[in-house]
């Protein structure tokens, strides 16, 4: 229990603090969640869920947490510079876990009339009742430790509001960015409310700027409403003393589209837990998914699609590339519920480990409560094809050169399910350097010096 008594004591004698520099809607989940992380603690390898990454390892390093809101010296506007060609986005930045929405030189985002884009506890204060019916609704802090910490903590994050009948053009990108001289722990909340028909496109990106050890924490709760569209896409790269903890709950409502597409490009520790609820007819999900690690990097995504709904679809596709000493572990469970009757899902997991070393743990789930569906799922783990590899050699294509190729063309098709055509064609280009071994660099930007 020495992970979870440092942050039962802090909590306890940091709780008025931590509420001062808040708002009073996030606050009232506090003690809820502090009570449920009393009584669950953080999980064992015992838990089949969290069988391959020991969380309560994760959390016992003494981090710092920034409770009392001090300034981070840093204006992201100026240290990141994004070089995607063709990609005119609505930016917007969090630093560590708190909106960073002072006045910077930065060109007007002009969103759209009613659209809400900023700072979680602000919106909290300005618009209490809004926030209140949707914050820690989706997240329940009663099995989950990682959603009970989270809540405890978090004094800030991100709300996205798009109204009914709304469609947002231009992309908004979302740059979480970890600054600290020290070791730090950063606890980061999300919640994206989009309207009935609302339409908009969304991309995080996640960096660190410092070479220290961090912990995020992240959790993220998205409504989408009858007839809305959104793409959500999430790209980390970050260092190999940085540890990402996420959790995301999504619920559709009838005749939503839904496109979720996440890729590790570098990381430490990843551990990435998604839920998501079709609960309206005609409900569509796209979820996609893609790895690469390599040294003694760690990912892994625990997914649940539940089928609460008739004639909905998913389509759920991951894939992880595997070198030297990485570890990966995929659990998929598509539920599909009495009287969901016609659901289409397919699920499929495709795992290449390019030696020996490297290790890949797979587990995709099916669970089938109505007779008149459609539904398949699978999982390959496999090494790179020694005769491909022999064949692109006798056409003098190098051995190195043959490897690249081929884990490349492996992944391209998580990057091709992208419809961001900009962001498409950039990813194919850090994927690429990222076998190398190359930095994946924007040009100009100090955080990725």
């Amino acid at each position: 229990m020495k992970a979870e008594k440092q942050y039962i004591d802090i909590f306890t004698l940091y709780e008025e603090t931590i509420c001062r520099h808040s708002a009073e809607v996030l606050n009232t989940p506090r003690a809820k969640a502090f009570a449920d992380f009393e009584r669950i603690g953080f999980p064992t390898r015992k838990d089949e869920k969290f069988k391959y990454t020991d969380i309560a390892r994760l959390f016992e390093p003494n981090y710092g947490l920034n409770l009392n809101r001090l300034d981070i010296p840093v204006n992201p506007y100026e240290v990141f510079k994004c070089d995607v060609p063709n990609m005119s986005t609505a930016q917007h930045f969090i630093v560590n876990d708190a909106f960073y929405n002072k006045a910077s030189s930065a060109p007007s985002n002009n969103l759209p009339e009613g659209v809400i884009v900023g700072s979680l506890k602000e919106s909290a204060k300005e618009k209490p009742q809004l926030i209140k019916q949707f914050y820690s609704q989706l997240a329940s802090t009663a099995d989950n430790a990682i959603t009970a910490i989270n809540t405890m903590f978090a004094q800030d994050g991100l709300f996205i509001y798009v109204p009914d009948n709304t469609f947002i053009e231009k992309p908004i990108q979302i740059i979480n960015i970890l600054r600290s001289d020290v070791d730090l722990m950063a606890n980061r909340r999300i919640l994206i409310v989009m309207g009935e028909n609302a339409k908009a496109q969304l991309l995080l990106c996640d960096h660190a700027m410092d070479n220290v050890n961090f912990l995020a924490t992240q959790v993220s709760e998205i409504y989408v409403g009858r007839g809305a569209t959104l793409h959500l896409y999430e790209l980390e790269e970050t260092h190999t003393s940085s540890v990402r903890l996420a959790n995301c709950y999504v619920r559709q409502e009838e005749n939503s589209h839904v496109l979720l597409n996440g890729i590790t490009l570098h990381n430490g520790t990843t551990r990435n837990t998604t839920q998501v609820t079709l609960g309206g007819a005609h409900a569509e999900l796209g979820f996609y998914g893609m790895a690469i690690a390599d040294k003694n990097q760690h990912v892994d995504n625990n997914t649940f699609i539940d089928h609460a709904a008739p004639e909905c679809t998913s389509n759920e596709l991951f894939k992880y590339v595997l070198d030297e000493h990485a570890t990966g572990a995929f659990a998929g469970l598509v539920l599909v519920r009495p009287g969901a009757q016609h659901t289409n899902s397919q699920q499929t997991n495709r795992n290449l480990c390019a030696t020996r070393e490297a290790h890949m743990y797979t587990q995709p789930q099916l669970e089938i409560y109505a007779d008149d569906v459609k539904c398949s799922h699978g999982a390959t783990v496999g090494q790179l094809d020694e005769n491909a590899l022999f064949y692109m050699r006798t056409r003098g294509i190098s051995k190195k050169e043959a490897r690249l190729l081929m884990m490349f063309a492996f992944v391209n098709e998580v990057i091709d399910h992208i419809r961001m055509d900009a962001l498409k064609d950039r990813l194919h280009l850090l994927v690429e350097k990222r076998f190398r071994g190359e930095l994946n660099k924007c040009q100009g930007c100090a955080i990725c010096k």
